[in-house]
C-alpha cells in the first residue's frame, strides 16, 4: 500500500497484540452482560416455563466463567509481553525516569489543550498511554482474583471435579482479597465475602469508565494528530510525518 506523501507507515501492534485486544474486547462485553445478570437478574426466558427451569442463571454463570478463563490466559500473555516482548517492552515507559515523566506530562498537556501543544514524539507508545494501559490490566487482575474468591466459596466442601488441589490453591491465592476488599469498601476488620462482591462490582464500573475514555482518546488522537491511530487495532500500523521520525 502506498504511503501518503510526507508520511511514513509505522508498525505499532503485532498480529498477536491485535488478537489479544479484540478477544479481550468481546470477552469484556460478555463478562459485563453476564456479571450484571448474576448480581441482579434483569431478564427471563420468553418461554412460558420459569427461568429457573431453563437454567438461565446457570448459563450466565457458565459464560461468565469461560470469559474469565480467557482473561486469565490473555493476562498471562500480556504480562509476559510487558517485560519480554521482542517488539517493544512497555515496562520501560512506566519507569519514573526524567524522560518518561516529561513525556507523560507533555501528552497530558496535549490532551488538555486540545492539541495546541505537542512537544513529544508520537511515533511509538508514549508514557501516558502505557500508564493507562497498565492501570487497566491491574484492574483486570483484581477482577480475576476477586471473581475466583467468590467462585471458590461455591466449593465449600473443599472438593471439585478435578480434585482437592484446585479449591485449596484458589483459597491460598485469593483469600487475602477479603480483608483488602473490606478495607476498600470500608468493611474494616469485619470484612466478609460481601465486601469482595461489592469491590468486584465497583471495579467493573471502573473498567467500563476506562474503556469509555480509551475509545474517546483513540478517536481524539485520530482527529487531532491525523496519524490514523484508530486503525492501529485493525491493521497494526499508523502514519507519522516523516520529519517527526525518530
Amino acid at each position: 500500500m502506498a504511503n501518503k506523501q510526507g508520511y511514513k507507515q509505522v508498525k505499532r501492534m503485532t498480529p498477536a497484540m491485535r488478537i489479544i485486544h479484540w478477544v479481550n474486547a468481546f470477552s469484556m462485553i460478555v463478562a459485563v452482560a453476564t456479571g450484571l445478570y448474576i448480581g441482579a437478574p434483569y431478564y427471563q426466558t420468553f418461554i412460558a416455563d420459569p427461568a429457573v427451569d431453563k437454567y438461565v442463571m446457570a448459563w450466565n454463570r457458565w459464560g461468565h466463567f469461560i470469559v474469565a478463563i480467557i482473561f486469565d490466559v490473555t493476562s498471562i500473555i500480556v504480562a509476559y509481553l510487558y517485560f519480554f516482548s521482542r517488539f517493544e517492552k512497555p515496562y520501560k515507559k512506566i519507569l519514573p525516569t526524567p524522560t518518561n515523566i516529561k513525556e507523560f506530562f507533555a501528552v497530558l498537556v496535549n490532551l488538555l489543550t486540545l492539541n495546541r501543544t505537542k512537544n513529544f514524539d508520537s511515533t511509538h507508545s508514549d508514557s501516558f498511554n502505557i500508564v493507562y494501559f497498565t492501570i487497566f490490566h491491574l484492574l483486570l487482575v483484581w477482577m480475576l482474583l476477586t471473581g475466583l474468591q467468590m467462585y471458590v466459596h461455591g466449593l465449600g466442601s473443599g472438593l471439585s471435579s478435578i480434585g482437592e488441589w484446585w479449591p485449596a490453591m484458589l483459597h491460598l491465592v485469593t483469600d487475602w482479597t477479603i480483608p483488602v476488599s473490606g478495607w476498600l469498601v470500608a468493611g474494616g476488620p469485619t470484612a466478609t465475602l460481601m465486601d469482595v462482591r461489592i469491590s468486584h462490582h465497583i471495579t467493573m464500573w471502573l473498567i467500563i469508565t476506562w474503556v469509555a475514555f480509551h475509545i474517546y482518546y483513540q478517536v481524539w488522537r485520530t482527529i487531532f494528530w491525523k496519524e490514523g491511530d484508530i486503525a492501529i487495532v485493525i491493521g497494526g500500523s499508523k502514519f507519522v510525518k516523516e520529519d517527526k521520525e525518530a
